[in-house]
């Protein structure tokens, strides 16, 4: 036998197999393709269940591209909610969050950041894994709120820190609501803005997200961060739009109401009388006193006005400020331009007649009302726009006014200075005020809060276009103790910038507690502290002397030397007079005109500076209540 043969015979399995090796490679092919195959069918059934498992609103942000999750599980011991508040908004919504919380069967813990040490507690709430909420309240001027004021700052200052490092927080789970008013349109939410842009860098934060990132629970503050820019983009927009084409018209065409229902509550338990959908008329304690025989106010003694016939009303109950003395609390409207339903004057003016004498009416019988007196009190001779809110800003507020005076009635404005060109185009009145509530741009924002980012330009123009009106002129000062009482140079130069007839300088009224407000009995100067103020002002105005003093009232009147005839003074008003010649100005069309000095009266002796009277009509007697009580209203 052939060697060679055996050797090929005894190979010829392994012949086969090479022969057939395209076949083996196919088969080879073949399985890892099934396996491959089985494996993504496997991973396309987790992927299914992992997604069905997330809530709805995660998956609608994933469908409308914001993030792409991944299943990632996540421990929470816990979670604490801190919140900033001033009204107490933040702290309801704190609140009604963790009760949300509780239903999950999470432990949940309320902190207000008042009482909260970020040196010592918070590095605990990274190492602690608990899920912090952040509730922070914008205030005044986009700033948080007093009782979030030390936890921002540290915030800050911690994050530009060197001992700290950009790291010090990394890991906290968190995130952050912002509250705050719409009428700040140029600092709406502004607190909620830098606390954001604070804890990416100090609680650690990556770079912003790709639509494609993976997201944990620390950064769904950024997610909620973009969508509230978005929206408030849009909002802006939309009322910019609103403002200027349709100028405060809803979809319907119709103006909105200023009264809404739980504003109408609010005022209505405060007294106020409501008028159609923005006016108001409310009925003066100083009406009631003068009722009884006890006293009129300070405009009593110092211009003459009988103060059981003065009604004290507004056409605009919304206000551009909102100031730490406001005697309602805030409960009005803000705004920096009229958007709301327009009422007409000649229903304004007839239902708050009507309202104010109803109010008179319930004094009948009552004891110590003086028959006489309440039968001139039906008769309103005097009529002061001051009761709250600006009524400058009401568009038809000159057709009231001369409402006002084809009734006999005179008018004394009140206005916040914050609109310069309703100064301008205003007409005559009886007397016209500007408050003048501080006399530098920051401590002016720091009183009266106002809305206006570019509020002292507007104050400074409304102290000009005073300056151009030839009748009576007045400055209202309201001196808050150690906020504004240490600026009388200052004060000096806006005298002489709006050159005022006269210049009342009167001590804060407390109000009472409020949470909008941080004023105390700490802040009203006593009455010589006023006076000594007025003695150290008039050595800076030459042109300038103290007239008039309403101790009751904490008040003293500087009046101008061109109303001091001889050695008497004339401060007082005729008001018959100016009856007359308003009626002569209207009647030319406005071309003949008439000054301050047309109209003015003797000032009796009991109300000067210096009488023993201090201010008191000594035909009334003054009543001193042994349980005073806390005043919400005031003149």
């Amino acid at each position: 036998m052939d060697p060679s043969m055996d050797t090929w015979d005894l190979s010829s399995p392994l012949i086969s197999l090479w022969i057939n090796r395209f076949y083996i490679y196919l088969g080879f092919a073949f399985s890892i393709s099934l396996w491959i195959c089985v494996q993504i069918v496997i991973k396309k059934q987790d992927r299914n269940i992992q997604e069905n498992s997330f809530p709805k609103t995660t998956q609608d942000l994933m469908r409308n591209g914001y993030v792409s999750l991944q299943k990632k599980d996540i421990f929470v011991p816990g979670v604490k909610i801190f919140y900033g508040s001033q009204t107490g908004t933040a702290k309801g919504f704190a609140t009604v969050l963790a009760e949300a919380v509780v239903s999950l069967d999470l432990p949940v813990a309320i902190i207000n950041l008042k009482e909260y040490d970020p040196d010592d507690c918070l590095i605990e709430e990274v190492t602690g894994k608990h899920v912090c909420v952040f509730l922070v309240a914008t205030y005044t001027d986009g700033r948080p709120t007093e009782s979030a004021e030390w936890f921002c700052s540290w915030l800050e200052d911690a994050s530009r820190d060197f001992r700290f490092g950009k790291t010090y927080l990394k890991g906290m789970r968190y995130a952050v609501f912002g509250l705050g008013n719409s009428a700040y349109a140029s600092h709406f939410n502004k607190e909620e803005e830098p606390s954001e842009d604070s804890s990416e860098e100090e609680f650690g934060g990556e770079d912003q997200q790709s639509v494609n990132s993976i997201v944990d629970v620390e950064d769904l503050g950024k997610i909620m961060d973009h969508m509230k820019k978005e929206k408030r983009e849009k909002e802006q927009q939309e009322a910019k739009t609103s403002l200027l084409v349709n100028m405060g018209r809803n979809e319907d065409g119709e103006g909105r109401a200023m009264i809404t229902p739980a504003l109408r509550e609010a005022l209505t338990k405060q007294g106020y009388q409501l008028i159609g959908s923005h006016s108001g008329v409310k009925l003066c304690r100083w009406t009631k006193s003068m009722l009884r025989g006890r006293g009129g106010c300070y405009k009593h003694t110092f211009y003459g006005i009988e103060s059981h016939r003065c009604m004290e009303t507004t056409p605009s109950l919304a206000c551009a400020n909102k100031c730490v003395f406001c005697w309602r609390h805030h409960t009005n409207p803000v705004g920096t331009a009229w958007r709301w339903k327009m009422d007409q004057p000649e229903m304004i003016l007839k239902e708050a007649i009507e309202n104010h004498q109803n109010m008179i009416k319930q004094f009948k019988g009552v004891p110590g009302v003086k028959a006489e007196r309440f039968e001139e009190g039906m008769a309103v001779k005097h009529c002061a726009l001051s009761l709250v809110g600006e009524p400058i800003m009401y568009p038809e507020i000159n057709s009231f006014l001369k409402l006002l005076h084809q009734r006999r009635i005179s008018s004394f404005l009140v206005t916040n200075a914050q609109f310069p060109a309703e100064i301008r185009n205003l007409k005559p009145v009886t007397q016209l005020y500007v408050s003048v509530d501080a006399s530098t741009k920051e401590s002016l924002k720091k009183i009266d809060r106002p809305l206006f980012k570019d509020f002292w330009q507007r104050f400074l123009d409304s102290l000009k276009a005073l300056a151009a009106k030839q009748q009576r002129t007045v400055y209202r000062l309201t001196l808050v103790k150690a906020w504004n009482v240490d600026e009388l140079q200052a004060y000096a130069q806006l005298v002489s910038l709006g050159n005022p007839d006269f210049i009342e300088v009167k001590g804060v009224t407390y109000c009472g507690e409020s949470s909008a407000s941080s004023l105390t009995m700490a802040h009203v100067p006593w009455h010589e502290e006023v006076v000594q103020f007025v003695l150290e002002l008039v050595d800076l105005i030459p042109d300038y002397e103290i007239a008039c003093e309403h101790e009751h009232s904490n008040c003293l009147l500087i009046a101008h030397k061109k109303f001091k005839i001889g050695s008497e003074w004339w401060t007082w008003i005729d008001y018959n007079r100016f009856q007359e010649l308003i009626q002569e100005y209207e009647d030319s069309g406005g071309s003949k005109t008439f000054s301050a000095k047309d109209y003015m009266a003797r000032t009796p002796h009991w109300a000067l500076f210096g009488a023993s009277e201090r201010g008191f009509d000594p035909k009334d007697t003054r009543h001193q209540r042994k349980n005073k009580s806390k005043a919400i209203s005031g003149c």
